[in-house]
């Protein structure tokens, strides 16, 4: 019999100290600055009702949602149709795709504030294929405003996510924004059959990924004619070109953010939904101005994201070096009126927990002590282990993290144990039967060898200076 692999699924990953420690300090950076926006906490099951789930995401995303078999006699029951069997007979439940649609679910369900601000860390699951900052098994950081179509609902989102970036060392981003009724007026501007609208958003979504000539090849298989598909890309890259420097009311403006939006005016004007878009990104724009997410912010026509659920204005987050995007949203006011409740507008930015990492491992942008591990691994000899547990007590009431050395053992082989990797612990205690006699410790900074003994509510004092103070620990010896 062979050995079982200790790999876990593909696109799915374990998550050792330092990992966890890494993502707790991205994790608590969120929440600290969607707290200070106003946003509640809000979590929800892992598993949803594939009623719940189904529909909203577009058939391509309904693809890849995971479902859950039937357990026992009802999965048992499903299999003795044999070829008859369809895919609702065998799961009727499912893993959550993003954290959208069940806060959807929820506001349509309780009786919420008229504003409702939450936001959510939560996992999602996608049977997508794996790639670099892409993953089956993933974390989302939603931000989200429900109860309100105010464009300061888009502009709070929009700021408290580039603050959040901000707050993590990132000052390279761009959040491109767009509106979904702006893509509708150039698809008709185009010429594309309106049943084709759906068709025509996939493919120009994926532009980044496979190129104009891989848009156009996609737009032909869906059935959209090549005069069709090159005017539509014409309109969609308009933004590539320099848009002018004065917003729609005339003003004079940095060129970079709006570039486009005049050009696209002349073409759309004859169309009243996609100037009225228009008009609401270039107010959005200006709304932004005056918050975090100002210096961010550039208007993207090409800019279409999947999804099927958006209604009004789209976002997406770019970085340099990553192919794919840290995160996205839009305002989606049809979703909490398909759970059979009347209409609530809602908007909402979702940050892509595991992408944003991958960008700071490979930048170095994490701070050097993340709290992973002992500051002090506690060694001991020829003394009563309670005895030594009781001074571990008395570290710990100081604020040090400190790991006992468990078993009885020469004083060599347990520094190697706090010098190995995945320990690393900066500082050994060493306890004899004089330092237990006089309330004594011996501390030995473990790179440079300096070695002090003091009293042991000195402790912390001690490695606080060898850690952060800048003073070479040869000093102490």
């Amino acid at each position: 019999m062979s050995k079982a692999s200790t790999k876990p699924p593909s696109g799915m990953r374990d998550f050792l100290p330092a990992d966890v420690a890494r993502r707790t300090h991205v994790i608590e950076v969120v929440r600290r600055i969607y707290g200070r926006y106003g946003f509640a906490p809000l979590e929800t099951p892992t598993i949803e009702n594939l009623s719940t789930l189904l529909g909203k995401y577009g058939d391509e995303g309904d693809q890849l949602l995971y479902r859950i078999l039937h357990r026992r006699d009802a999965l048992a029951r499903a299999l003795e149709k044999g070829a008859e069997v369809k895919e609702l007979d065998l799961a009727d439940q499912g893993l959550r795709y993003d954290l959208t649609v069940p806060l959807a679910r929820v506001v349509a369900g309780y009786d919420l504030p008229r504003f409702f601000k939450r936001y959510q860390i939560q996992p999602v699951w996608r049977a997508d294929r794996p790639g670099r900052g892409r993953f089956r098994e993933f974390y989302q950081c939603d931000v989200d405003i429900t109860g309100t179509t105010s464009l300061a609902a888009e502009a709070e989102v929009c700021a408290a996510v580039a603050e959040v970036l901000q707050a993590l060392g990132f000052d390279d981003f761009v959040i491109k924004v767009n509106h979904r009724e702006l893509l509708r007026a150039m698809i008709r501007a185009a010429g594309v059959d309106e049943k084709l609208e759906g068709s025509a958003l996939v493919a120009i979504d994926k532009l980044d990924k496979i190129g104009q000539d891989g848009v156009r090849a996609e737009l032909a298989e869906r059935g959209i004619t090549a005069e069709s598909a090159n005017t539509l890309l014409e309109l969609v890259l308009i933004g590539e070109r320099d848009g002018g420097v004065t917003n729609l009311a005339g003003e004079p403006m940095a060129a970079a953010p709006r570039a486009g939006l005049v050009d696209l005016q002349t073409r759309l004007q004859a169309d009243e939904r996609g100037a009225a878009a228009l008009g609401a990104v270039d107010q959005l724009l200006t709304l932004c101005a005056h918050t975090p997410a100002a210096k961010h912010l550039r208007f993207a026509p090409d800019l279409a994201r999947g999804l099927s659920y958006y209604t009004g204005a789209i976002f997406e987050i770019a970085v340099a070096d990553l192919p794919s995007s840290l995160g996205g949203g839009g305002r989606y006011d049809g979703l909490v009126g398909m759970f059979g409740k009347k209409e609530i507008p809602a908007v909402g930015f979702s940050l892509g927990l595991e992408r944003i990492l991958v960008v700071m491992e490979e930048r170095g942008m994490f701070p050097s002590d993340l709290g992973v591990g002992p500051e002090l691994l506690l060694c001991w000899l020829d003394v009563d282990l309670a005895d030594v547990l009781a001074v571990a007590a008395r570290l710990r009431a100081q604020g040090l993290r400190v790991e006992v050395y468990p078993e009885a053992a020469k004083l060599g082989r347990q520094l190697g144990y706090g010098d190995s990797p995945g320990v690393k612990a900066p500082v050994a205690g060493i306890l004899g039967k004089d330092e237990l006699r006089h309330g004594m410790i011996t501390l030995k900074h473990l790179q440079s060898g300096a070695q002090v003994r003091l009293r042991t509510e000195e402790a912390a004092a001690q490695i606080a200076e060898w850690r952060g103070d800048g003073e070479d620990p040869e000093s102490a010896d």
